[in-house]
């Protein structure tokens, strides 16, 4: 086969495709806000989450984050987020579960933080929430299951939704429109590197 006859091929392919594209392209005419859960025990999760806050911010939309289980203030999306006009950051956890080792605690830290995500999550002005590691709150019981699915089903008709977490419930999966499940194939943590600044913090 000749290189001419290769490109004509390839031009083919692509047209066949570009054809298919199209097609489904057409198809997608619903206009709604959409929930999209990124879970799994790979990296990335909530780097993936404050991606989609900066097109947000590109677009002139409103976000609201609540950062569960987290505590840290130094991160560096934390810094920089909080300082845009149009977003509301709010950090509502005391620090991972084997840091604090109190369970009332953590219900209670739960709780106060759900009640921010609530507000948020009835209120139309905001055009993405983001529920940063709010899959543990569901799976440690510190939070009724129940409850926090009415609130996401029930939030404002073109308010965008992300959560991430690990081990998301099938509940939650079935709730979702869009659902990525990040592998873990190999952590730099494993081989004995340090979280670094802009990468991991």
């Amino acid at each position: 086969m000749d290189e001419l006859e290769r490109n004509q091929r390839h031009k083919e392919r692509m047209q066949r495709k570009k054809a298919a594209i199209d097609a489904s392209i057409a198809q997608a005419n619903q206009d709604q806000g959409v929930f999209v859960l990124l879970t799994g025990n790979g990296k990335g999760k909530s780097s993936s989450a404050f991606g989609m806050v900066a097109r947000a911010l590109g677009h002139g939309m409103k976000v609201g984050v609540a950062q569960f289980i987290k505590s840290r203030t130094d991160t560096g999306e934390e810094a920089f987020f909080s300082q845009q006009a149009n977003v509301d950051w709010h950090v509502l956890g005391d620090g991972f579960t084997w840091d604090t080792q109190d369970r009332a605690q953590d219900i209670a830290t739960s709780e106060r933080g759900w009640l921010i995500a609530e507000q948020m999550l009835t209120d139309p002005s905001y055009d993405l929430v983001v529920l940063d590691e709010l899959t543990y709150l569901i799976n440690y019981k510190y939070l009724e299951a129940e409850r926090v699915y009415d609130a996401l089903v029930n939030r404002p008709p073109m308010q965008h939704l992300v959560v991430t977490g690990r081990a998301a419930t099938s509940e939650l999966r079935s709730l979702a429109d869009t659902v990525s499940d990040i592998s873990d194939e190999k952590h730099a943590y494993r081989a004995g590197v340090q979280a670094q600044k802009g990468v991991d913090l």
